[in-house]
C-alpha cells in the first residue's frame, strides 16, 4: 500500500495535494501522543543529577515536575478546542515546533531556571498536541470507533511514558553527554513527526483564525455521579504516577543502593510499560470492572512500593511497580470509558476538560506535597504516607465501582446458587 495518497481535502482548497493516507494519518496521530509522553518522562532519570549539579532540594525538583502538569492544564483549558476551529495540521505544527524548542532548551540548560522554562513550554505544547492528536485519532479511524480510539490513546500514552524513562536512563548511563543526548533523541522524534504533519490530510473543512477561547470545565447534573467516580479513579492513578516520576529514581537509588541510572529507572519503565500492556490486554471488557479491578491492583502495588521503601527491598519495589502499573493502566482506561459512555456529545468538551483538570492536578499537587514532606521526614516515610492515602482512595473507588456495576451483573451474581 502506498504511503502517500492524493487527497482532495486540503487546507488551501487546492485539489491534488499529496497527503498521507488515513491509516497513516491515524498512526501519525498516535505516534505524536506517544512521542509527547516519551519526552515528558525523559527528564525523570536526570532529576537527581540536576539536583546535585545545581544544588536544589526535593521541593524544587517536584516543582519542576509539576510545572509540566500546569502547562498541560493551561493548554487544555485555553486551547483544547483550538484545532476544531483552526484545523488539525496548523495546531499540530505549532505544538510540535514548541516541543522541538523545549527539547533544545533542555539541551543547553545551565541552571534550574532553564529547567522551569523548558518544562513550562513542554507542558503547554504537550497539552496542545494531546488535544489535537486525540481528535485526529477519531477523525482518521475508519469506523470512528471511540472505544478503539480510547484504547489506542491510553496504550500509546502509557507506553510513551515507559519508553521515555527507559531510553533516557539508558542514554544517561551508557552514552556521552548525558544532559544532551536524551533530549536530542526526543528532538529527532519531533522533527520526524513535524515532517509527517506537513503532509497530513486536514479533516476540518471550515477553518478560522486561531483564537484562545477558554473551555470552562462543566459537569451536567445527570453526569455528576459517574464523573465523581471516574475523577476519583484517575486521581488515585495519576497521583502515584506523579509521585513515582518525580521521586521514583531517588527511591530506586536508595532501594538498589546504586547510582546506575538504568537500575534506578527500571521501576519507572515497569510502572508505565506494564500499564500500557495491561490496557491492551484488558481490551474492551467492561468499564466498571476495569475501575474496580484496576483500583484493587493499584492499591496492592502502592502497598508493595511503600514496603519496599521502608525495608529497602528491591524485589518488592519491582513487584509493586508491575502490579501497580497494571492497576494504573486498567483503572484509568475503565474510568475514561465509563465516563465517555454517559456524556452527551454537546457536553463532551466541557466534561473532559473537568476530567483532565482532576487528572493533571493529581499528577502535580501530590508530587509537590511529597517533596515538602521528604525534606522534613525521609523518602521511605514519604512513600508510606502518600502510599497509604492513594491505596485508601483506590480501594474506595473499587468498592464504589462494584456498587455501581450494571444491574444485569448484580442480578446474575444474586441468582447464582
Amino acid at each position: 500500500m502506498s504511503t502517500i495518497a492524493l487527497d482532495p481535502r486540503t487546507a488551501s482548497g487546492r485539489p491534488g495535494r499529496r497527503t498521507l493516507s488515513d491509516p497513516l494519518a491515524y498512526a501519525l496521530s498516535a505516534a505524536i501522543i506517544g512521542f509527547a509522553l516519551f519526552a515528558s518522562a525523559t527528564p525523570s532519570p536526570l532529576y537527581e543529577t540536576y539536583s546535585r549539579l545545581w544544588g536544589f532540594s526535593s521541593v524544587v525538583l517536584t516543582l519542576v515536575y509539576a510545572t509540566y502538569a500546569g502547562g498541560v492544564l493551561v493548554a487544555l483549558l485555553l486551547a483544547g478546542r483550538a484545532s476544531d476551529v483552526a484545523g488539525r495540521r496548523p495546531v499540530l505544527l505549532i505544538a510540535l515546533g514548541a516541543l522541538i524548542g523545549s527539547s533544545a532548551l533542555y539541551m543547553v540548560a545551565t541552571s534550574v531556571a532553564w529547567l522551569f522554562a523548558a518544562r513550562a513550554i513542554q507542558g503547554l505544547a504537550t497539552g496542545l498536541a494531546l488535544a489535537t492528536a486525540s481528535a485526529g485519532l477519531l477523525d482518521f479511524h475508519p469506523r470512528r470507533d471511540s472505544e478503539s480510539v480510547g484504547l489506542t490513546n491510553g496504550s500509546v500514552s502509557a507506553g510513551g511514558l515507559g519508553l521515555g524513562a527507559l531510553v533516557s536512563a539508558t542514554a544517561v548511563q551508557l552514552l556521552p553527554a548525558p544532559r544532551v543526548v536524551p533530549y536530542a533523541i526526543g528532538l529527532g522524534l519531533f522533527a520526524l513527526a513535524f515532517a509527517g504533519a506537513l503532509v497530513m490530510p486536514e479533516p476540518v473543512p471550515q477553518r478560522a483564525p486561531l483564537r484562545l477561547t477558554p473551555q470552562r470545565p462543566r459537569v451536567p447534573a445527570h453526569v455528576r455521579g459517574p464523573f465523581v467516580l471516574a475523577a476519583l479513579a484517575v486521581a488515585s492513578a495519576y497521583s502515584i504516577g506523579g509521585l513515582f516520576f518525580a521521586l521514583g529514581p531517588q527511591l530506586g537509588g536508595q532501594v538498589f543502593d546504586t547510582s546506575n541510572h538504568l537500575v534506578t529507572g527500571i521501576s519507572l519503565f515497569l510502572l508505565a510499560g506494564v500499564g500500557s500492556a495491561a490496557q491492551l490486554a484488558y481490551g474492551r471488557r467492561s468499564a466498571w470492572a476495569g475501575m474496580a479491578g484496576g483500583s484493587v491492583a493499584l492499591a496492592l502495588g502502592v502497598g508493595l512500593i511503600a514496603l519496599a521503601a521502608s525495608d529497602d527491598a528491591a524485589a518488592l519495589l519491582l513487584a509493586g511497580s508491575v502490579v501497580g502499573g497494571a492497576g494504573f493502566g486498567i483503572a484509568f482506561l475503565g474510568a475514561l470509558r465509563n465516563l465517555s459512555a454517559v456524556i452527551p456529545p454537546e457536553d463532551r468538551a466541557a466534561v473532559m476538560s473537568a476530567f483532565f483538570l482532576v487528572a493533571y492536578s493529581a499528577l502535580s499537587v501530590p508530587a509537590v506535597l511529597a517533596g515538602l514532606v521528604e525534606t522534613q521526614l525521609s523518602l521511605s516515610s514519604t512513600f508510606a504516607i502518600f502510599g497509604a492515602a492513594v491505596a485508601a482512595l483506590a480501594l474506595f473507588v473499587a468498592l464504589q465501582a462494584w456498587r455501581a456495576r450494571p444491574r444485569a451483573v448484580a442480578v446474575a451474581v444474586e441468582a447464582r446458587p
